[in-house]
């Protein structure tokens, strides 16, 4: 049978014992929550840099797309230019072509 003096300094105790191991583990928890703040600060660092480094390099690829994008324009209006360049020069060769048959049956029926 216990006497309530020593139930008393029984719990007291096991209540020391107890806070003790609290604060130790209260103290780990911290140094560990520290030491996961920093990695993820550095992880959120990395990431953010990583992140500015393709936000830039998207920027470089549209501008190198919108450059390439006016290239092609330019070389189809070139095309095109060339296109219509050579059917007006085939029309011109047909009407030449047409004009001396007309002029060399001109020079048969002439008698020259």
């Amino acid at each position: 049978m216990t006497t309530p003096e020593y139930y008393g300094w029984w719990s007291k105790r096991v209540n020391d014992n107890i806070s003790e191991q609290r604060e130790k583990c209260i103290r780990s928890i911290e140094e560990h929550l520290q030491v996961v703040s920093s990695e993820l600060e550095i992880i959120k660092q990395d990431f953010k840099k990583r992140s500015s480094e393709l936000g830039k390099k998207i920027e470089q690829l549209e501008e190198k797309k919108m450059r390439l994008g006016l290239d092609v324009d330019i070389h189809k209006l070139e095309a095109e230019k060339l296109r219509k360049g050579k059917n007006k020069a085939e029309e011109d060769l047909g009407s030449l072509k047409t004009d001396y048959k007309k002029l060399c049956l001109s020079i048969r029926t002439a008698g020259l």
